[in-house]
């Protein structure tokens, strides 16, 4: 069985690849980027895979077994692209893909949601065996702004008191890592979340505690906490999005209590503790 991952070389693909290794033999993973070379440190054969080149795709899937689609990070092009790789995947007679989507994704506010129920459903169509991982949201897209935190004194967002089920991006990883190693995961559709859910308020609790500096949470408006973000240098498109999610979170839209993460993967999940930790 060869199993080859999409978008290889970023954050996700790394860390799936990585733990691949320790599951797989040697010579059964092929890493997929759009530039092969940056790929040399991951330690597998890996393949040219740019998914604005439609017409490349299926011959370097040529061979492969399993195939996990990280969905494309570029928003608003998401659709097009994952069609590209599904018509490709069936091209090349993929036995299974396995897709990474969002949380609920069915009924999910976030403005993320609908290029991800779109390639569900393409999966769907397609015929091809495949496995949905509704990815929750990633611990690292809010311990990113650690360092801003500390540097002014206060995190900010719009979030509310809204928990966030959060799980590090390592998490992650080692559930799709273990679907594309084995078992029977075909058909099935998992929503994928932290074990505990937080608020930005402990967030900042717990920053507090472990760097001894207190550092409050200060809850902004959606179009304030926009604004914001647009004066530390974000575009104000991802700056709106961003402010957005973070509205919606203040809804618990990036809540989840099933535990199917820490199921699929064999342990708990990264704790607040333990993700701050990692930040600092």
């Amino acid at each position: 069985m060869t199993v080859a991952v999409t978008g290889a070389t970023g954050q996700l693909g790394r860390l799936t690849i990585a733990k691949l290794k320790t599951l797989l033999p040697e010579g059964q993973i092929v890493a997929l980027a759009r530039s092969p070379e940056k790929a040399e440190k991951l330690g597998v054969p890996a393949r040219a895979f740019d998914y604005d080149r439609p017409e490349t795709l299926a011959t370097a899937l040529a061979g492969v077994d399993r195939l996990l689609l990280i969905s494309s990070s570029e928003i608003g092009k998401r659709a097009a692209q994952h069609r590209a790789v599904i018509e490709a995947a069936k091209a090349a007679g993929i036995g299974q893909i396995v897709y990474t989507s969002l949380l609920h994704a069915d009924r999910s506010p976030l403005s993320l949601a609908d290029e991800h129920v779109t390639t569900e459903a393409m999966l769907a169509d397609s015929g091809i065996p495949h496995t949905i991982l509704r990815n929750g949201w990633y611990a690292e897209n809010h311990t990113g702004a650690i360092p801003a935190a500390l540097a002014h004194g206060a995190l900010i967002g719009a979030a509310g008191e809204g928990r966030i089920s959060a799980a590090a991006r390592a998490d992650y990883a080692e559930a799709a890592a273990v679907v594309l190693a084995g078992g029977d995961h075909a058909g099935k559709t998992y929503e994928l979340a932290g074990d505990e859910g937080w608020t930005l308020t402990e967030l900042a609790a717990e920053l507090s505690a472990q760097s001894g500096r207190t550092v409050p949470y200060q809850n902004l408006t959606q179009a304030d906490y926009a604004a914001a973000l647009v004066g530390a240098g974000l575009p104000e498109g991802l700056a709106d999005a961003i402010a957005s999610w973070d509205a919606d979170a203040a809804q618990d839209a990036l809540f989840d209590d099933s535990r199917t993460l820490s199921r699929l993967i064999g342990r708990p999940t990264a704790t607040l503790t333990e993700v701050v930790r990692a930040a600092l």
